[in-house]
C-alpha cells in the first residue's frame, strides 16, 4: 500500500491558496482534465477556467475555481500559478449574478474591440463561477 502523497501549492497574485500534501489533485488543463499521482510524469501546462479538485483518499476534499494560469508537475509536486482563484464554497451567487448583469451590458455598450473583449472574458468568467457553485450543490 502506498502511502505517498503529492505536495500541492495553488498561488494566485493575491495569495498562496494551498499549499499541503494530497493524494491526487485534478487540474482543468488547456487539452483537458487531467490528474495528478505521485510519480507523474513532468510536464508544464496551461489551466484553463474551471474546477480544480483536491482529493484526500478517494473523496474531493476542496474545489477550487481557478480563471487560468499554468501549472508544473513533477514526479513529487503539482504548482499552479493562477491568474485568480477562490474555493467554491467561497463564491456568493448573488454577487456573480450582480457581476454577471454588469459584464454583459458592458459588453452591449463597449465602444472598443479592447472594452469588448474584456467584457467578454469577465462574461465567461462569471458563467464559469455560477456552473462551479452550481455543480458543488448536485454532489
Amino acid at each position: 500500500m502506498m502511502a505517498e502523497k503529492v505536495a500541492f501549492e495553488l498561488v494566485s497574485p493575491e495569495r498562496l491558496l494551498v499549499s499541503q500534501p494530497v493524494d491526487m489533485v485534478v487540474v482543468p488543463g488547456g487539452d483537458g482534465d487531467f490528474g495528478v499521482l505521485p510519480g507523474h510524469a513532468p510536464l508544464i501546462s496551461t489551466v484553463r477556467i474551471g474546477v480544480i479538485e483536491i482529493y484526500e483518499g478517494t473523496s474531493v476534499s476542496d474545489r477550487i475555481f481557478v480563471a487560468g494560469g499554468f501549472a508544473e508537475v513533477t514526479a513529487e509536486r503539482c504548482t499552479v500559478l493562477a491568474e485568480q482563484a477562490v474555493r467554491v464554497a467561497e463564491i456568493d451567487p448573488d454577487r456573480v449574478e450582480e457581476q454577471l448583469r454588469s459584464a454583459r451590458e458592458d459588453v452591449t455598450e463597449a465602444t472598443t474591440e479592447g472594452a469588448r473583449h474584456a467584457a467578454e472574458r469577465r462574461v465567461r468568467l462569471a458563467e464559469a463561477k455560477l456552473e462551479a457553485v452550481r455543480r458543488s450543490t448536485v454532489h
